[in-house]
This record gives structure tokens, sequence and C-alpha cells, in this order.
């Protein structure tokens, strides 16, 4: 009521922030927050100044007493204290008395209410103290709580219940309100005022007002019985919901329409018996046991029908008279709007009020019965008798088409209709077609909306009546009558000021409404499909998107509840209201400030306007007009902008701007005279009030107002005293921006809202004027469709800029009041948000203005402002006189980047304040060179807009249409002849002119009519231009490059070279950053960069003919990475290089006959695939490998099909010219064959080998894909056949059959394997005594297979080629280091561009690491350097990047290609095993050539004799393989082997595992029967000596004796360790374990026996045997094996050879061992 808290900043943060030190350091505490108290405004007046130790930051009144916040939190009060009990109960305002119960709170915010009071504490706790009687202090059981204490707020929908923390608090006389920081609002104590639905009063315990729940609350104020809150405005999407199609409760349509032959009738008389009940969310809802409820008017001058009141409510509810139709009809029948000029005007309408009940008819319009009547002679008589003589009931009705398309237009969709028919708009829905053709047009809209789904622009929000006065209710029972006013709520105007905003939302309703139509007529469906203006926003819906919670909403809406006698809820009525409703017609008017007196309420605008209502019984409201239930607009004389309001029992109190800068007071409402009491009462009533604010003379003398405050007759005002100018400057800059703001509004109300309104009214007012022809066209006929957008764009970002400026308005001046400091300051953290929307706006005037645009407007504005525009030479600030109306426009719509200056001036002022040292200077510094810098940067660019508009006037021939587009700036032009073409014709003519985008060459000959008949764009963005040295000449040459052209231009003279050559430069590089920016700009460059990023389509070149590029150039060549857009859907992404495709890049080339796309993925060379790639094919193969010159060639992996697919198979080898050729592996996944061998045209051609998934195998020759020739065929039972054959599996010619048991066929053999042979030969049958010589008749597999050198050589050749070198072993070391280095850095940098390829900071480090040759010096290899080079070679294998990382993970794919699967073939283990062995040598080769040191196969490296730290490292687990003591031998397997075979373990060991099947099942029947023996059992039979036995054995940590029952206690550590033979891959890790078990046995054997002994081999061999037994190795034939076969030869006769023929011995002996 009698307080406020401003703005829509969170009080709490706000005034936490302000107890930290002011930011002008300058100013004492002393000089800021001055209280002064007064009452009245007489001349005698003067203020009195409260002295506290602190400044006051805020301030609150009751009717008889004030609280005070101070700085640091502390509470004060002053007045009559009568809840106060045994203290004193009235202390003075000079001498406040401090709140000792709120020490320790730190309290941000405090509240009075006429008897109590409040604080908010930092927490958001609420402390409440003084009268209680209604319970408006929140405690239970006291009547009076004499000191402040806390009251909870709690959420009982929450488990458990939480506490709501509170931003502001606001206090009447019988309740409290809180807004809590979820922005929603709480009340507490007696009356309607308290939103809450329930009858029992009061209410202790606060609860939240569910009305406004889901809705964001930014301020409350209270009255003595009334409430207020400033609410933002829903979203777009939330406040257009559609409309309910159906009932809630019955079902039934709430719209039914009729269609007639020419017209529709819409009855919206729905009736639902069961009552009407509020949802949550604002929609009327039927209830039982409620009376039906009365129809609702559907537009503001709808006669209303009456009502009888209710049982048990209010009387004040149901005796009332209707105001709403007095309100809305005047006496000559138009109908009223509430827009700011009528609200100034609206003093003289009293005489419209009429005093009586709801019968009273003072309404030119028909009452229910006329209508009936009039319907009734409708139907029998033609409507053109009965237009030209209506009367009905006595009253003229002659409505004019605007008034009903007003009326029909604005069918409320908040307004539920569910009861009898609507008189009025039955009338003109039946009567449409006769009456108004636009009545009929919006019927059949309604239509359409079913029929054609006809959809129109609308803006955010419904308007309600015109002018956004809501819409009456008739009278009736008040409870329901308020809810279905509440039920409204759901849709409401957000903009009624705008006339083109209502006409678009008036339609969008229209077409909106639910029903169901039949046939629509074809005359009137062509009328409804006419095209119209599109609607243009004024108003931004939620504001600019990037300033986020930076600055305040002005899309506000003001709601009220409680008490209504005196008209304070702004209805227009005095009802009260037991819920929030929203008050419309303030719903436009930006309000960011409201507060309530007594019995009257105040909004204070954006544009520093103050709205009031309510009482006006002392001149509160500063106006005498009436009536007084709506919101006018207080009146003060022009240029008087209020920015803080006050309102207390009978006066208020307004901040404003006067002509200085220093803030005024004005007051109104009741006079107070200290004799007052004592003056007879005739004698001071003509002098009791004001009758519009008057200035109170002594503000100037207060200092800088900050805030003012009023309750009961007091008043109060806060002020800064201004020491160095800083306080000044404060309000200097927010006074300004205030002026500003209100100038910008004025543009858009009187200028550009009306230029708009002529593109829908300018053709209708002048047709009807009786104008000549040429003068009747829309303004979209006037402008051009082009300029018609550019016209909308520029009102668009004019409603931004305007936007913002009142954001920033409210902002600063919110700030004036609490904050006071730089740091509050958007515009310097948030600067962009500033320059970048001033750019935008002047960047669409420049646009407008280069199109001719504000020409072509002067026409219409000419007709609509005369010809003497005086309010356009105002508002523009022009004194010039015969100025061109389109100049004068111009004028107008730059004004505004001249505020920029004033930004600049006013930020450097604040800066005088401030040390130059300090950050606040340094923040104000650069603020105000950014404001400056843009202002300049706008000022060149409004030249450069008229300079090419008055070009393009004098612009020859037909290529202005062309090249004339809006954003397009002249820049220079050659008509002097300065520029010509080198080489050109004689008779031929060039002009060249540069632009910011473009250079355009004009080509004409000279007897050609129009001159120039042909022109060429050349974008800036790619073109290059360059001086040409030509010495002893006299030619100024340019050279021009283009992506497609190059040519000279000649210079006249040396000067005008100049000229062109920075000109064209600044222009490109301009075009380059975007010439939208606002920096210093341009030359900032000698010349751009000759790299650069851009857009090109080309329309020469065959090769990307009518192809777009986009990516990095050079010098006029694509160059670096970019993308290529071809028109028949080939799309190229990856590098260039000269203008072709070159490094890696990805194609996608449509397959028309399949309808997919062919996708390549890899590297390229000069515009073809080149290098390693992968090409996905629409038929669904997949080929990864190797290109050049776009086929594929070299090594590579074809895969056809898939599993389930008709014929997959997979190719792994060599390409020739897209052709297979040479070694590869063919997997015919669906016959279950596989092949190994040669291949010659895609054919198989040479030596190879066959396996099939049955077990045959075949070695020998293939010819045209046949076997052909001598060959090996084996089965799987170990029958041979070997010699001739003629076909795929067909015997012919001379061969020897060898069958399982050794009897063998010799002769001729003919037929296919597996289906009967025909043999001619002998049969052979060996006996037991054959000699030796027969037995060698075995065959040995693999003579006739591709010898293991042979394989992969593709393979390895690549990996040479990538080090430099034309064939394995001929090139040169340091080149092969540096295409090392090369392919590591493009590897990292193209896994660095792609972030789903992102390498890992450990994988970068070691990339990092692989660049350079671990070799340093030449010379001898040492331990310590050949250490390193194995650390290299591991930590390079280990990388796919490097090009032997590439090479190692290409081998382990094509070997597991090769032996996996149906290559699984126990015949296949020799070649695997040789193919390892060539694998080993030819690496070994790549790193001799890497390392021209390293020693070859077999050399010895030197063992360092001195060096410890030399030893301790040749002690590891390689260097310990080596048995040669002098010296380490180096070998391919024992430097790389640990390397490769852990990757080929897996197919390698299944193979030995095949091929040692039955040993080792042998072997393995033997283990198990053998270990089920005890220890001491086992021991004993295998003959170990007693002296080995272990007596006792460790069991968990403790000793344990041997008995005969213990097993598998004995040697469990050598055991254990043999076992890990198993997890090793390489034969020197495994025989490092088998030398560990030796080790272990030796330990154990010593602790027994304790004294040092030596093995012999008679003694160790049982005790192996014993260990190997109990180790329970499964395939240990299989590890045997791989030792044997790939164990360094270096190593077989030293130690380690012996343990490992003592281990292949145990094998052996398990095998044949014989248990009894």
């Amino acid at each position: 009521m009698h307080q406020h808290c401003h703005g829509q900043i969170s009080v709490m943060e706000s005034q936490r922030k302000r107890y930290a030190a002011p930011s002008s350091g300058e100013d004492s505490s002393g000089e800021r927050g001055s209280l002064h108290t007064w009452k009245g405004y007489s001349c005698s007046v003067t203020p009195e100044r409260v002295l506290l130790s602190r400044p006051v930051l805020q301030a609150a009144l009751g009717m008889r007493h004030g609280v005070l916040l101070v700085e640091g939190g502390q509470v004060y009060s002053f007045g009559e204290f009568r809840w106060k009990q045994s203290q004193v109960s009235e202390v003075g305002p000079l001498k406040p008395v401090l709140e000792s119960a709120l020490s320790g709170q730190c309290v941000v915010a405090v509240a009075a209410g006429s008897f109590h009071s409040g604080a908010v504490t930092e927490d958001g706790g609420v402390h409440m103290w003084g009268e209680n009687s209604f319970g408006q202090c929140g405690l239970s059981s006291l009547t009076v709580v004499p000191n402040p204490t806390p009251v909870a707020i709690m959420d009982p929908d929450t488990s458990p219940p939480h506490t709501i923390r509170v931003l502001e608090l606001t206090c009447g006389e019988q309740h409290s309100l809180a807004l809590s920081a979820q922005h929603e609002v709480w009340a507490w104590g007696s009356g309607c005022q308290l939103g809450l639905v329930t009858t029992i009063f009061p209410v202790w315990k606060p609860q939240k007002v569910e009305h406004l729940a889901g809705r964001h609350v930014l301020q409350v104020a209270c009255g003595a019985f009334h409430s207020l809150a400033l609410v933002r405005c829903l979203p777009p999407q939330e406040a257009r919901r559609p409309l309910p199609d159906k009932c809630g409760q019955c079902n039934q349509l709430l719209y039914t329409m009729t269609d007639k032959e020419d017209h529709v009738i819409i009855s919206d008389s729905h009736y639902c018996p069961l009552g009407v009940e509020l949802l949550a969310d604002g929609e009327a809802r039927l209830e039982p046991g409620r009376s039906p409820p009365l129809r609702l008017q559907s537009s503001p001058s709808e006669p209303l029908s009456s009502h009888t009141s209710a049982p048990g409510l209010h009387p004040s509810i149901t005796d009332h008279t209707d105001y709403e139709r007095r309100r809305t009809v005047a006496q000559n029948g138009e109908i009223l709007t509430t827009r700011d000029s009528d609200m100034r005007d609206a003093a003289g309408t009293d005489s419209d009020r009429t005093v009586g009940g709801a019968g009273s008819q003072n309404s030119p319009y028909p009452d229910d019965q006329a209508v009936k009547e009039y319907l009734k002679k409708l139907s029998d008589t033609s409507l053109a008798e009965e237009t030209a003589k209506m009367t009905i009931a006595g009253a003229s009705f002659q409505p004019p088409a605007e008034n009903l398309d007003l009326l029909t237009s604005d069918l409320l969709p908040g307004v539920i209709p569910v009861t009898t028919s609507s008189a009025l708009n039955s009338l003109v829905s039946s009567c449409a077609s006769a009456v108004a053709e636009r009545v009929v047009s919006t019927c059949e809209a309604l239509s359409l909306k079913k029929r054609i789904n006809c959809y129109y622009p609308g803006v955010g929000g419904v308007a309600g009546a015109p002018g956004g006065v809501p819409g009456g209710f008739p009278g009736g029972p008040a409870e329901e009558r308020v809810r279905l006013e509440e039920s409204m709520q759901g849709k409401k105007s957000c903009s009624t000021g705008d006339i083109r905003e209502e006409e678009a939302e008036g339609l969008s309703r229209r077409l909106s409404l639910p029903g169901l139509l039949s046939q629509v007529s074809p005359r009137l469906l062509r009328r409804a499909s006419r095209p119209r203006v599109r609607v243009v926003p004024l108003t931004p819906v939620g504001g600019l998107p990037e300033a986020g919670e930076l600055l305040p909403s002005l899309q506000t809406e003001v709601w009220s509840w409680g008490r209504g006698e005196e008209g304070q809820l702004g209805h227009g009525d005095n009802l009260p209201r037991l819920q929030p409703l929203c008050i419309k017609c303030l719903s436009s008017k930006e309000v960011v400030l409201v507060a309530a007196g007594a019995h009257h309420s105040l909004a204070l605008t954006a544009q520093s306007q103050v709205f009031s209502w309510g009482s006006n019984s002392s001149g509160q409201l500063g106006h005498m007009a009436c009536p007084t239930t709506i919101p006018r607009l207080a009146k003060l004389s022009e240029g008087i902008r209020v920015w803080d309001v006050g309102a207390g029992a009978q006066h208020t109190l307004l901040l404003a701007d006067g002509d200085c800068y220093q803030p005024i007071l004005y007051y109104s409402g009741q006079q107070v005279r200290e004799a007052a009491q004592d003056a007879p009462q005739d004698q001071t009533e003509g002098y009791s009030y004001t009758q519009q604010p008057v200035l109170l003379p002594f503000c100037m003398n207060l200092g800088y107002v900050s805030g003012v405050f009023a309750g009961g007759q007091s008043c109060v005002a806060l002020a800064d005293r201004n020491v160095t100018g800083f306080i000044a400057s404060l309000h200097e800059l927010a006074a300004a921006e205030r002026k500003f703001y209100c100038k910008l509004s004025s543009v858009k109300n009187h200028i550009l809202r009306p230029l708009l309104d002529l593109g829908e009214n300018y053709c209708s007012r002048y047709s009807s004027a009786g104008q000549r022809p040429w003068v009747r066209e829309s303004l979209g006929t006037a402008l051009g469709p082009a300029s018609t957008v550019l016209l909308q764009s520029l009102a668009r970002c004019y409603s931004r800029l305007c936007h913002l400026t009142g954001q920033h308005s409210a902002l600063l001046t919110a700030n004036l009041r609490r904050r006071r400091e730089v740091k509050s300051l958007v515009m310097l953290e948030h600067a962009s948000i500033f320059l970048d929307t001033y750019n935008e706006y002047c960047c669409s005037v420049g646009n407008f203005l280069v199109m001719g645009g504000f020409q072509a407007l002067a026409k219409p504005s000419l007709d609509f402002f005369g010809k003497c525009p005086e309010l356009l030479q105002r508002l523009a600030e022009s004194s010039e006189e015969n100025i061109p109306l389109s100049d004068l426009l111009v004028a107008l719509f730059y004004l505004p980047t001249r505020h920029l200056h004033e930004y600049g001036r006013l930020l450097l002022k604040l800066g005088t304040c401030f040390e130059v040292s300090s950050v606040d200077y340094q923040k104000l510094q650069d603020g105000c060179s950014k404001f400056e810098a843009l202002a300049l940067h706008l000022k060149r660019r409004r030249k450069e807009a008229e300079y090419t508009y008055h070009f393009w006037k004098s612009f020859p021939g037909k290529m202005t249409d062309s090249l004339r587009k809006p954003p397009r700036r002249l820049i220079c032009e050659s008509s002097n002849k300065a520029l010509t073409l080198q080489n050109s014709g004689r008779f031929s003519v060039n002009w060249f002119i540069l632009f910011n985008d473009a250079l355009v060459h004009a080509q004409g000959v000279v007897s050609y009519k129009s001159l120039f008949s042909t022109h060429h764009v050349f974008p800036l963005a790619t073109l290059w231009v360059e001086p040409i040295t030509e010495e002893n000449t006299d030619l100024y040459g340019l050279k021009v490059i283009s992506p497609e052209e190059t040519f000279t231009l000649l210079a006249c003279s040396s000067m005008e070279k100049a000229k062109w050559l920075r000109s064209i430069n600044q222009a490109v590089d301009q075009a380059m950053s975007g010439a939208g920016q606002s920096g210093s700009g341009a030359g900032q460059r000698a010349e751009p960069p000759i790299s650069r990023t851009a857009s090109y389509t080309f329309y020469k070149d065959s090769r990307l003919k009518e192809a777009t590029y986009e990516g990095r150039w050079l010098a006029g060549k694509p160059n670096g990475r970019g993308m290529v857009k071809w028109l028949d859907g080939r799309i190229y992404t990856g590098t260039f290089k000269n203008g072709l495709e070159d490094g890696f890049g990805d194609y996608v080339m449509p397959s028309k006959t399949l309808n997919l796309n062919d996708h390549y993925q890899g590297h390229w060379k000069e515009g073809k695939m080149h290098g390693i790639g992968t090409y996905k094919y629409a038929t669904g193969e997949l080929y990864e490998g190797s290109f050049q010159d776009n086929m594929r060639h070299g090594h590579g992996m074809l895969r056809s099909g898939t599993l389930n697919s008709s014929s997959p198979s997979v190719f792994i080898g060599q390409w020739v010219h897209d052709k297979k050729t040479g070694y590869g592996v063919f997997d015919d996944i669906t016959r279950g064959e596989k092949y190994m061998g040669m291949w010659q045209d895609d054919q198989r051609q040479g030596t190879g080998v066959i396996v099939t998934q049955f077990g045959l195998y075949y070695e020998g020759a293939f010819n045209n894909n046949k076997m052909q020739g001598t060959g090996v065929l084996l089965s799987e039972d170990n029958t041979t056949y070997e010699g001739e054959f003629s076909e795929d599996w067909t015997l012919n010619g001379k061969g020897v059959l060898t069958m399982a048991n050794g009897d063998y066929f010799e002769g001729t053999f003919t037929g296919e394997w597996g289906s009967g042979l025909k043999v001619s030969g002998s049969f052979f049958k060996p006996n037991l005594y054959d000699s030796d010589g027969d037995k060698g008749r075995a065959v040995k597999l693999g003579r006739l297979a591709v010898h293991p050198e042979e394989k992969w050589r593709a393979v390895f050749e690549e990996c040479w080629m990538r080090l430099g070198c034309e064939a394995p072993g001929q090139g040169e070391n340091q080149r092969a280091w540096e295409n090392i280095s090369v392919a590591l850095t493009t590897s990292r940098r193209q896994h660095r561009d792609c972030p789903e390829m992102n390498l890992s900071q450990s994988h970068n480090i070691t990339l990092e690491s692989l660049e350079f040759n671990p070799q340093q010096h030449v010379g001898p290899v040492t331990m310590e350097k050949y250490d390193r080079i194995r650390h290299y070679l591991i930590k390079a294998c280990d990388t796919p990047l490097h090009p032997l990382g590439r090479l190692m993970e290409t081998l382990v794919a094509v070997y597991r290609m090769t032996y996996v699967g149906v290559g699984a073939n126990r015949r296949l283990l020799l070649q695997a095993v040789n193919e390892i062995m060539s694998y080993l040598a030819r690496i070994f080769q790549l790193a001799r050539f890497l390392f021209p040191d390293l020693p070859e196969e077999g050399g010895v490296i030197p063992e360092p004799s001195s060096d410890p730290q030399d030893k301790k490292d040749s002690n590891c687990a390689d260097t310990q393989l080596e048995s040669p003591k002098p010296g380490r031998v180096v070998s391919s397997s024992s430097l790389l082997l640990p390397v490769l075979l852990p990757r080929l373990y897996p197919p390698l060991f299944t193979l030995y595992a095949l091929e040692k099947e039955r040993e080792d099942d042998v072997y393995w029947e033997c283990v198990l029967r053998l270990n089920k023996q005890p220890d001491m059992a086992l021991l004993a039979f295998l003959g170990v000596q007693h002296k080995f036995w272990p007596v006792s054995v460790p069991v968990l940590g403790e000793r344990t004796e041997v008995v005969s029952s213990t097993k598998d206690a004995c040697f469990a550590s050598a055991t254990e360790t043999l076992q890990q033979i198993s997890t090793t891959f390489t034969p020197s890790d495994k025989l490092q374990v088998i030398q560990l078990t030796f080790e272990e046995i030796t330990k154990e054997v010593v602790s027994s026996l304790e004294n040092s002994f030596l093995w012999s081999m008679d003694d160790l061999f049982p005790v192996f045997l014993y260990v190997v037994l109990r180790a329970r190795i499964r395939n240990l034939g299989s590890e045997v094996s791989l030792i044997e076969d790939l164990m360094d030869p270096c190593v077989q006769h030293g130690e380690h050879g012996i343990m490992f023929t003592t281990l292949k011995a145990c094998y052996y002996q398990i095998q044949h061992e014989k248990t009894t």
C-alpha cells in the first residue's frame, strides 16, 4: 500500500550488492542515502532531514509510522507504535529507533502496512510485527505482535514441505503479500484482496495465490483493501493456445455454425446446466450446484442484458451499475478507445455516464427484443428496402462498415460463450452479406480455417476490444461473473495500441474459431484468397534474445484484485474481484512499476508516463477526468518524464526529469496544513487538494533524489549529494536514455506505424475520396515488392532498437534507485548487444535508402502527412525550410545513430570521476571508445549508402535491376575512362564498377544503342589483384585474377593505379572480414591475404561447370580445405592444391540406376583418387586399400555382398589398374573355399593353394582361373594325389594316388575328385620290410605353393614408397625420415580437424617422439643405441599413422584373413610359419634401411664392460635370451618378433593345435591319469630320489609336513610358474618361463638340503617331469612346436636350449609313460 519496491531485478540481490563499498570512492557514506520527510505541498513546507549514522537504502510508510532500512541491513522505526506494549509508543520521525529484535539479521527489504510492518532477510526469511487482528502478521493467536517475529512460509505441495525464499514484501491494512524467489505470490491476512480461493478469514498461514501460479510476477503492491501485481507477459506460444472446441463437462460444441446461401450464422449459445468452475489454467469449467451464468459480451459495444444477484454474496458485488456499456459507447455511437491520446483528452467524458440500473438505455444499438423483431423483418423484406429506413425501437441503427468490422473482428478467444445467443453477434452474422462485405469475408474466413487451413501471420497475444478496453460483463450473480472474468485471462492483448497488430490478431482469431461449415460460396472464396500486406509487429515479442535476463522485460501486464468501490482495480467498474484479473488496457503500455495508495493505484511506464485510477477525492490521480475506474494518464506538462512514484492515503508523489538533469518532485492530492484541524471546514474546502500534479519548489535543494516513498499523509525522498560529479553523471545518463526512448517511441507511434498502416488502408481511403486512378494504389504498389520487404525489415530493426533502448532506460532507472555503481552499467559489460543492434538497424536503413525506398515512400507520405510536414520536421530535428520529404525521412530514420555520440560523451564524463589508474576508469574509457568508433563507422556507411543511391539514379542501361541489391555499396567506377582493359577491341567500351562485394565489368560497342550489352560480376572474396611492374614503359597495369579468368587493367596514371589498387584491396579485405563489422575497418592492412576462405560458383571450367566451391583459396585457385557441390548431386569435401583435389577427401557420387550413392573416403592427388582410401559402392561392395589415377592399384581388400546375400566373398591382395594382379587371398564364402595364390587380370594364374571347409587341400598350378597343370591334392583322411589337373578338382593325366594306409596307385587318372575316378596304371602295397627309400614317398607340402618372399609384395612396396624409395632398399635415409615426419604431422592435423577421429594426449606425445631419428650419431651401434632403436620400433609399430605401424597393421590383417575361418587348416602350418619368418626378414630390412648402423642378421653388439648402468639395461627380458656373453647377437626374431607375434598368435597357435591334436590328446590322457595320484606316490613312481622330496610345504604362510595323502603341494611354486607358459607369446618369453621354473625347483631343493649342489640331468629330469605333470598344460605339444620353429637360432645351443630340450623330453616321456 504505502511503500513499493522498484523494478524487476530482485530487491534482495541488489541490496546485497549495495553493502559493498561504493564504486566511486570519493563519495562518503554521509553523502549517499540521506532521508528527507515532509507533508503536503504548500510553499511553506520545508523537508526535514533524518540524521542516521548510515545511508538509508529503503523506506516504507504506514498510516502513522514508518520503517527504514539502512546500509548494513539494520532496521529503524519511527511514528506511532500502538503495538509496543511497555516501550515508547511514539517516536518522532527525526529520531528513529533501532529494531533490536532484528540484530544479527541482514535485512534486505522492508515494508509497512497501515498498522503493521515487515522485513525480508538476506536468506529470504520474513519477519513481521504490529497489528495482527486480521492475521496480517501471519502469526496465529496474537492480536498484536510487539517485536519483529519470524513468519514461516512453507510450500505444502512438497514432501517434506520446504521453506519459500522471499524476495519482496508489501503490506496493506488487513493483509500482506510476499513475492517468492520463484516469482510467485503468497498472501495472508483477511479480505478478498488476498486473491485466495477461501471464505474463511483470517488466513493465518501464508498461502500461494494459485491464480497467478505459472506466471512470472515481477512486483507486488498493496493498497488498503486491494492488491496489484506486475506480471511478465506469457510467451507467444502460451498466450495463443488453441481454444477448446467442446465444453469440458458436457462435451457439447461451444460454437455452432449454420451455412446459408450467401451467409453464415455463427452461434455461441452453448449452455451447460452444470455451472462454472475455475480451472488451474484459468479456463472456465462447469460444476454442479451453480446457476446458469449469463452470456458474455463478445464486443465492447454489445448491449448488456439485465441480471439478478446471487444469494449469499457481498452486497457490493450485486448492488452496482455496469459501466462497461457506458464506457465504450458514446452518445454519437462511435467506439471509444483507450489509446494514449484518448486518455489525455478523456476529461469531458463524464457526461456519458448514466446512473441507474442495467435497464437504462443510452445506446444507439438495439436491445434484445428489437433484435428479434429485426431478424423477423429480415426474413420477409429485402435488405435494400430495410437499410434505407431502418428504425428499431426508436433508435436509429446505421452502423458504419469499419465499426462493424471492429465488432466482428474482436470475438474474444478468452471469453467462452456458454449461454443464450449474443443478439448483436447473431444479427451481424446473419446480415453479413448485405450490411458489409468485410463481415461476410470474416465469416467465410471462419469456414476457410477448416476448409483450406488458411492461417494469417499474427502478432503475439490476442487483441481485446478496440483500444484495449476490456469487454464488459452483464449484471448477474457476482461470484460467477467474477469467475467468468477470470476465465478470460488466458487470452489478452499484448499491444492494444497497435492498430495494425489489432487487425492482424482480429483476423487471426476469426480464423481460429472451431466449428464445421458446409460448402463456401465461390465468390467469397475468391475474396478470402486475395493477397494481403504482411503485418510487421512493432513490439518485439520477448525482447532481444541475446539480452536474456540482463535487461528488464517491457512486455508486462498489471493484475489487480480486492475491493473496488473506488474503482481502484481499474476494470471500469466498482466491483470487487476475488482473484487476480488483468487490466487489459495496460497490457501494451510497458509498465515497469506499480504503486498502491489507500484507495487508488498508479502504474509507471517505460515511456515515463503515469497511469492512475481509483479514488480521486483529493486529486491524487493527477487529473480530473472521469470516470476514474479505468487507467488514465496523469496530467503533466510536456517534457516531464516521471521515473519513480509513491502513493499515500490521499496523495501521490512523482519523481521526474525536468529541464536539467537534477530530478524534480511533483505532488498531487490532499494538502496537509499544520492547523488543519482548527480551521473551519468551509474555509479550506476549495483549497484542500490539487487539480493536477504541482511542482514542489524545494526539490532542487535536496540534491539528486534517487527514490520517493509515500504513506498516510507523509512523503519521503532519498537523495545523494553530488561530490565529484559521479552522481550527476549517472542521473544525466539515465535521463538522456529516458528522453531518447520517448523520442523513439514517438517516431514509432506517429510516423512508422501510420506508414505501415497505409499498406492496407491507403486504397480504401482514397477510393472513396474521388481521387484520380493513379492515386489509388497501396503502399506495396508504390514501393514495389522488394522495397516493401525492406521497409518491413527496417520497421523490425527500428522496433528492436526502440525496445532495447526502453529496456536499458528501465534498467538505468532501477539502478539509480539502488546501486549507483559503474559495474551495474550493462552497456559496458555487454556492449555487443547495443553495438549489434545499432549495426543491424543502420544496415536496414541504408538498404532501404539504396533501393530508393525513401524516394518511393515520399508520395504516399506526402498524401498522409500533408504538404507541410511539421511533425516530421520536429521529430527529425530539422530546421531547414523546403527540404524534400524523402530527405526528411532519411534524416529522421538516421537520427538514432546520433545517440551513440551521446553514449560516448556521457561515459567519458563518468570516467573523469575516477583515477586514471582505476579499473572503472578503464572500463568507461573502453566503452566510450567502442561507441565513438561505431558512430564514426555508421557515419561512413551512411555516406556510402547515399553515394550508391545517387549512382543508381544515373546508371545507364538495363543492368540496374540485376545489379542493384540492398546490401551492395558503390566504392568507385571508371566512367571517366580512368581504367581500361588491355588488348580490348578498337570499338569496344569497358566500364569497371567496384562495389563492396563485387567488381563488375560492363562491356559494349560504341555504335550499339544501349552502349553496354553485357556485364560480368566478379565476387570480391575470390578476386586477387597485384600491380604489374613494367620498367621503362608508360603502362600502369593491374593484374586481376579470378578463379576462371585473368586479365590486365590499365590505369591512366600512377595515382589512378594506386587508387584502384588500394580501393580493390580494401574492398576485398572488408568483404572477407564482413562489411557489418563495427571496427574502424578500412585500410588496416595494406593488402588482403593471398590465402582466404570464400564461396564461388564456376561458370566456365568444364570439370567444375555450375559447381559451387566453398573453402580455402590461394591466388585464384582452391587450395586447402573446402567443399565442391555439383548440380548432379556429387559432393567432394576435403583438401585441394592448385585447384585440384589433393590430400585427404570425402567424395559422394549418386548412382542414378540404384538411387544410392557411391562414397569414397581417402587420399587424392592432382584431382584423382590416389593413395589409401575406402570406396563404398552403391551395389554394396566395399573396397579398402590403395588407389592410383582413380583406379584400384596396389594392395587392397574388396568385400562383395554380405553373409546372407547371393554371392558373398572377400578378396585381399594386389591390384593393378583396377584388376586383381599379383598375390592375393580370395575367400568364397558361398562355396566354402579359400584361394591363396597368384592372380592375373582378375583371374587365378600361377601357383596357389586352395583349402575348403570340408578339409580338402590343393596346391599347384592355376591357369585361366582353373586348376590346370601339376598339383597336389589331399583329403581330410590323408589320401593324397600328386599329378596333372585340367579343371577345378578334376584329375587328368599322370599321377600318383596314395591311400591313408600307404597303398598307392601310379598311372593315368581322369575324373572329378569325389565323384569317381578312372585309373589306368599300377597298384602298389608296401610291406613292413620295404627300404627306407620307399618310406620317403610322403608328400612335402609347400613346394608348389607361392614362395613366402613373393607373398604381400605390394604391401611392402607401399611401405618403401612411403619412405621415398622406388624399390626396396633403394633410397636416401634422410629423405625417408623426412617422409616419416610429414606423414605423422599430416595425420595428426587430419585427426585434429575431425572430432570423431580425435587422438588422446598420450597418443599425440607418442607421435611427436616418433618424428625424430633416435640414432643421433653415426657410428657403431652400442647397447644403449640398440635399446633406443628397439623402443622406437616398438612405438612405431604400435601407431598405424607411422609407415611401419601401417605396414604392421596390414600384415596382421592379411595374416588373419589367410589363416582364419576356412584357412584354419593344419596343412597350412608350415606356410604360416614360413610367412612369419618372411615378414621378419623383410621388416628387418626396413629397420636396417632406417638405421644403417644396425648390424646384419647374426651380427654381434659388444657388451659394455665398465658401465654398470648399461649392464643393468642388458638384464631385461630380451637381453637374457642371448647366451654369448661377450655381446648381444642381433637377429630379426629377437628385435621384431616381440612386436609381431602377439598380433598373429591366435591364428598361428590354432594351426599348431590342429597339427598336434593327436599327440596332445595322448599326452593329456596320460596327464589326467597320473595326476590322480598323491604327491609322494607320484614322486616315487617317477623315480625322484628321496633326498629331493620336500619334507614340509608352506600352506597359508605356515609350514605343513608332507604326508602320504598330500596332493598338489610339492613344488607348487614351480608348477604355478610353468603354467604361465600358456600366457606368453614369443619363444623368448616362453623360454624365460622355463628358466624361472628351474630356478623355483632349485630354490625348493636347496632349502630342504641346506647345502649347495649341482644338478645332474639324471637327478633333475624326474623332478622337472613331476612339475610338468602337475602344471597340467593342455596344449603342451603345440607350445613345444611353436618354440622349436620360431626360436632364435643363437639360443639353441645355450642354457635355454638345454632347458627347452628337457621340456621337450618330458612331453615325449609323458606320451609313452606306462602306469601299473
